[in-house]
């Protein structure tokens, strides 16, 4: 669904201005390459909180704490 909208938003630019739906066109690899080292720092920092939230809640696992719900 999600690529049905984009697609029809570019579709709707392309109309309305076409240079700069053909420069979007253009530029979305670079954009995505670009985009690269932000995704692997954010997935680099989620498993950091995984693991710190991991320690903190270590000491109550062991004392045999189980969560409700």
């Amino acid at each position: 669904m999600k690529v049905l909208i984009i697609l029809l938003l570019w579709a709707i630019l392309l109309v309305l201005c076409w240079p700069i739906a053909l420069l979007i066109l253009l530029l979305w690899p670079l954009i995505l390459l670009l985009s690269i080292p932000f995704r692997v720092v954010g997935v680099a920092a989620e498993a950091l909180l995984a693991f710190i939230k991991a320690i903190l809640f270590l000491p109550a696992k062991i004392l045999g704490y189980h969560e409700k719900g």
